[in-house]
């Protein structure tokens, strides 16, 4: 079992941009850096820093909290995004990681420090088969997290629209035609605005990114 984040370097002006127009693109930035700092250590503590992936758009040297970034990707497997279209990139850092494991992978994003390790566990215990796959919906029509025992099953991820109203529907139909057998995480919500923000730090407030909102 691995896990994969996919995730871009917390840079000002190029992460949490909409986020960014309502309190600034520096805070957005440090905001975007606490929050995958959470899922880094979600899932290092749920697989072990020998079961984790990042696929990374940008360095993170030079991103905010980059010290701690170092620190918190201390033996992860670190490698650049590929691909031209967000799909794309997803579906090449699947099979990437697949070729390095050869076994089901769980891949979450940058977007929901509230997923502690208990719920990457949870999901994670359902790919069971090549053929199994687990889909975790977000509250704004997307998808939180995707898990799949085989990289074939996502093979034609670069078809789903991303980023838009239909995209956990989509994501879903893709999955379901590829032959998988899916079963549905927990629903989350992700951090796109000050309202999400303002949730997810009420709902996790232990985090470092209920710190940094505060």
């Amino acid at each position: 079992m691995a896990v994969l984040v996919v995730a871009k370097a917390p840079v000002a002006g190029l992460v949490k941009t909409r986020l960014g127009v309502e309190i600034g693109m520096e805070r957005a930035a440090d905001l975007a850096a606490a929050a995958l700092l959470d899922t880094l250590e979600a899932c290092t503590e749920a697989f072990g820093p020998g079961g984790c992936h990042l696929a990374l758009d940008g360095d993170l040297v030079g991103c905010e909290r980059a010290d701690e970034m170092t620190r918190s990707t201390a033996g992860w497997n670190v490698f650049p995004q590929q691909g031209k279209g967000l799909g794309r990139r997803l579906r090449n850092a699947h099979e990437h990681v697949h070729t390095v494991v050869g076994g089901p992978v769980i891949q979450v994003g940058m977007d929901t420090p509230q997923a502690g390790a208990v719920a990457l566990r949870t999901a994670a215990r359902r790919l069971t088969c090549p053929s199994d796959a687990v889909l975790g919906a977000a509250y704004d029509g997307g998808w939180w997290l995707l898990g799949v025992g085989h990289s074939d099953l996502v093979r034609h991820l670069d078809d789903v629209p991303m980023s838009a109203p239909d995209t956990f529907t989509e994501t879903l139909r893709m999955l379901e035609r590829a032959g998988a057998t899916v079963s549905l995480a927990e629903p989350l919500r992700d951090v796109d605005t000050v309202e999400d923000a303002r949730l997810v730090a009420s709902e996790a407030p232990h985090t470092r990114f209920a710190e940094a909102w505060r």
